[in-house]
């Protein structure tokens, strides 16, 4: 593949904020387009706010901007999938990765960033993870993307070994805080131990969060 090009694969909105804001930043920085394929709009988010800011019937909508505001902070395409808040484990795997592999015929991409099935903790995000590396699969061979799966569990580091990629992405740390900032409905509760513990947020959310990693996939 002669030009380069990231699609991210994770099912919610902040899912890429959170996960790989960073490393997504360093290649808008070089210059290298990416597509963020989100799959649901995380309508059952259980951050609501206290005092309550939203209902389980409004939370979409606010979800759905923060979602296209965080792309816009880290300039990236955003295609939305449309599947619903954790039902992906429910749907058809082949049919999920059919609808995966429509967006990855097209993009041609040359690498793609979504979960280390069975390893990261929420049922969406191993089923996702789990469809996006089937529709890697289903492209030629010679036509396969590298794949970064992102490992979460406790005991990833115990049953997988030392991730492949370990991206310390502190320089662009603005960025990520901004990105993850603009999922207001979430950062706020995401953050407030952080907050509690600490008189500068972003001092304290970089120990958290300064290094992503991955593995790489052998297919």
């Amino acid at each position: 593949m002669s030009k380069e090009h990231v699609v991210v694969i994770y099912p919610h909105p902040d899912d890429e904020a959170f996960g790989a804001s960073g490393t997504i930043a360093q290649f808008r920085e070089k210059g290298i387009p990416v597509t963020y394929l989100c799959g649901t709009l995380g309508e059952m988010g259980r951050n609501m706010g206290n005092p309550t800011f939203a209902t389980r019937e409004s939370l979409r909508e606010i979800r759905k901007k923060e979602l296209i505001e965080a792309c816009n902070v880290l300039d990236v395409e955003l295609e939305m999938l449309g599947y619903r808040d954790k039902t992906l484990e429910f749907e058809s795997r082949e049919e999920v990765a059919d609808h995966l592999y429509s967006y990855l015929k097209k993009i041609k991409p040359s690498l793609v960033i979504t979960h280390y099935p069975e390893h990261a903790v929420h049922p969406d995000h191993d089923a996702l993870g789990a469809a996006a590396i089937r529709a890697v699969e289903m492209l030629p061979e010679s036509d396969r993307p590298t794949v970064w799966a992102q490992a979460i569990s406790n005991d990833s580091v115990e049953k997988l070994g030392e991730p492949d990629i370990q991206n310390d992405v502190t320089p662009l740390f603005k960025k990520k805080l901004a990105a993850i900032m603009a999922h207001k409905s979430q950062a706020d509760g995401m953050l407030s131990t952080v907050k509690n513990d600490a008189d500068d947020i972003e001092q304290a959310a970089k120990m958290w969060l300064g290094m992503e990693s991955f593995y790489i996939w052998e297919y």
